[in-house]
């Protein structure tokens, strides 16, 4: 059964970079294969991990009006979601995208929600990487994860956001065995309201990535994450943080 991880967090925070070094550290670990899932409409995370994707979940809910004959409507989309899953060693990564046409985008994040369910039977962990912000929980479709890693930023305005997020999956009543948090770009120590306020909210701090210039190079150059050192100071702590949390004994 695969174990699900969900990536949560403002924009901005490093959210796909961090669920590409998750990727990166289970690859390096033998825990393939892995179903990387991008249900962020701004897709990227196939940039992280150096492969491209030329099909998405919204270009298909585009082409439902055009369903061939004899075809039924479940049988296309299951058959189209096996052409958009884009291969790689280790990995396959399918693509929410962005529908082009007119209409609720509620429809893509459904389809996206049933075939990652369908296709996690054939994984042993699954990571989503969803989109900034909150609505994606108010669509429900964060739900059934073994872990929610929230990422954000040192700020005390990033703690309280995390904080918001931990406290709208308690409210959904979303199933979530475990909610922790991650600092990245972290410069020096944390300030004493920081500290304060992690308290306060009783998140759980994972772990601290502080900012890395190779990263900032990496990302800056269009590097996939996967090329990192494993020497890297932020791999090897991605490293501890997947032992703890992620790797099944």
């Amino acid at each position: 059964m695969a174990f699900f991880v969900a990536m949560a967090g403002k924009g901005g925070t490093g959210k796909t970079t961090v669920a590409g070094l998750i990727i990166r550290s289970l690859l390096k670990k033998g825990k393939s294969p892995i179903l990387a899932v991008d249900a962020d409409a701004n897709c990227n995370l196939n940039e992280v991990l150096g492969v491209k994707i030329t099909e998405t979940i919204g270009k298909i809910r585009e082409e439902l009006l055009q369903v061939p004959p004899g075809m039924t409507k479940d049988a296309y989309i299951g058959y189209r979601v096996q052409q958009a899953l884009v291969e790689s060693d280790g990995f396959d990564l399918i693509a929410m995208g962005r529908p082009e046409g007119p209409g609720c985008y509620c429809y893509a994040n459904v389809l996206c929600k049933k075939y990652v369910d369908i296709l996690a039977n054939n994984y042993n962990y699954v990571i989503i990487d969803n989109e900034a912000g909150l609505e994606h929980m108010s669509r429900r479709t964060t739900h059934g994860a073994d872990l929610m890693v929230i990422v954000t930023d040192a700020s005390l305005r990033g703690v309280i956001t995390a904080a918001r997020i931990r406290d709208l999956c308690d409210e959904l009543k979303l199933k979530i065995n475990k909610i922790v948090v991650i600092l990245n770009r972290v410069f020096g120590e944390l300030t004493p309201d920081t500290r304060g306020e992690i308290e306060k909210t009783g998140l759980e701090l994972a772990c601290i990535l502080p900012a890395d210039d190779t990263i900032r190079e990496f990302d800056e150059r269009g590097i996939p994450t996967l090329q990192l050192p494993d020497d890297n100071k932020v791999v090897k702590i991605i490293d501890e943080f997947v032992d703890k949390y992620m790797v099944q004994k």
